[in-house]
């Protein structure tokens, strides 16, 4: 009888099947999902923005400063370059830049999270969700995808935890590209959100 020793042995993983699994396409489908929430979300902005002829945002709401939202774009996009680089390390099997990359990708993903907390902490003195409609799509959106966020974080530090174990190898690393996956796709739609609540308003 097979044990479970043999089924993960080098040799039986490298001769596993080829193409997705089904953790893989789970993730396409979940990412799917959350995508279109996301879109929805940011035509619901759009639409709403249009649909009056006042001033965007209303009266009494600075137009959005830059500053922290860049500074969180290069947090992102930067973290986004570690996961893909924590992904090509368990490719070529080493492991402790895997490990490296995981660890600064959580670094600079919770710095992310830490100025984001900094920007509500102004604008709140500004205006709430319950300002207006402004307010309303404002922080839902950003706030959706900051849980976004902290859901990869957590991906990312389990993988982390388990890379510190030994559980990845050069053929047995799936989970560190289906986390890679989700995070680059956190990524992307910050870009759309920084697009479309930070920049269209000063167009």
């Amino acid at each position: 009888m097979t044990t479970i020793d043999e089924i993960t042995e080098p040799e039986a993983l490298s001769s596993a099947p080829k193409g997705r699994t089904p953790s893989w396409w789970g993730m396409v489908l979940f990412v799917a999902t959350e995508a279109t929430l996301f879109a929805c979300l940011l035509a619901s902005y759009f639409y709403l923005r249009f649909l009056t002829s006042a001033e965007w945002p209303p009266p009494g709401i600075k137009k959005p400063e830059l500053a922290k939202p860049l500074a969180m774009t290069g947090l992102l996009l930067t973290s986004s370059v570690w996961m893909a680089w924590a992904d090509w390390a368990i490719r070529h099997d080493r492991r402790w830049l895997l490990r490296g990359m995981l660890a600064l990708t959580m670094l600079f993903g919770a710095a992310f999270l830490g100025v984001q907390i900094s920007e509500y902490a102004t604008k709140l003195s500004e205006f709430t969700w319950t300002t207006n409609t402004y307010g309303s799509l404002f922080y839902v959106i950003t706030g959706f995808h900051g849980t976004h966020v902290f859901t990869g974080l957590l991906m990312v530090g389990f993988t982390l935890v388990a890379a510190l174990a030994g559980k990845f190898g050069r053929t047995h690393h799936e989970r560190v590209r289906i986390v890679s996956f989700y995070w680059h796709f956190v990524d992307g739609v910050w870009l759309a959100i920084l697009f479309s609540l930070y920049l269209s308003p000063r167009l």
